[in-house]
């Protein structure tokens, strides 16, 4: 048990960041992961909610998608999209969101939607924001996966999508956005959070097998490092619950 592979140290991450009690809008893959795992360790009372319009699911087999109907076991709500996103996220009742995109910048700012100066002509055009950009501005706090990749942490993003701390210290109260911010960037190689003033990513840990200088150097902006540690790793507890109850086909613990 104490042999882990990334995708499970990413997972047990991301669950570690939900508080008990907390309404949680989880997306397909890791976040399901890490918000089933949250509710069968430490956060029992935490409500997940999917896009699709399921509200507190009581999880007892992992769903491939947010519209999988396993996603409806034991919900106290099984409406629709509209429902969720104007009764829930936008009354402010959602804590924490999971967020992803192609792009992250100093600031958490999210792009998914192309690459290139001029998005009327990219020279890469992604999916979109979906409900992403919603999430971002609407829940309390997000949790941001990625993968760690200098071309995908750059200074600043070509595109914001979905808007994190936008130009950094107040900008994101000035532009209207009077709630939430991303808290935390768990990546393929580390931790990332924001400093309280400044709002600028700041690397809190690497995970084991990297060093702090590695992951700076495959970022793109300057990456303060300083007082990283080395991220914690699974429990046996956690790594049993996550093979046996959460993903036991191993659908994306690959």
């Amino acid at each position: 048990m104490t042999d882990y592979i990334l995708t499970e140290l990413m997972a047990v991450t991301a669950a570690r960041q939900i508080k008990d009690g907390e309404i949680v809008f989880a997306g397909t893959g890791l976040p399901m992961l890490g918000a089933m795992l949250a509710q069968r360790t430490h956060a029992p009372q935490c409500c997940i909610i999917f896009q699709a319009g399921t509200v507190a699911s009581q999880l007892a087999h992992l769903p491939m998608s947010v519209g999988d109907p396993r996603a409806m076991r034991g919900a106290a709500t099984a409406a629709g999209l509209a429902e969720v996103f104007s009764y829930v996220l936008q009354a402010g009742r959602v804590d924490v969101g999971f967020l992803g995109g192609a792009q992250i910048d100093r600031f958490g700012n999210i792009n998914s939607t192309s690459i290139g100066p001029d998005p009327r002509h990219p020279q890469v055009r992604f999916s979109g924001s979906g409900g992403a950009c919603d999430i971002a501005c609407l829940a309390q706090r997000t949790i941001i996966i990625a993968l760690h990749e200098k071309r995908r942490l750059p200074e600043r993003v070509d595109y914001i999508t979905s808007p994190g701390w936008l130009e950094g210290g107040d900008s994101r109260r000035r532009a209207g956005l009077i709630r939430g911010g991303p808290s935390v960037v768990v990546t393929t190689k580390g931790v990332m959070r924001f400093r309280l003033d400044t709002k600028e990513m700041y690397l809190a840990s690497y995970h084991p097998g990297f060093t702090a200088r590695a992951v700076a150097d495959d970022t793109g902006f300057a990456l303060d490092i300083e007082g990283a540690t080395e991220t914690p790793v699974p429990t046996a507890d956690e790594l049993r619950i996550l093979r046996e109850w959460v993903d036991p086909e191993r659908v994306f613990l690959k």
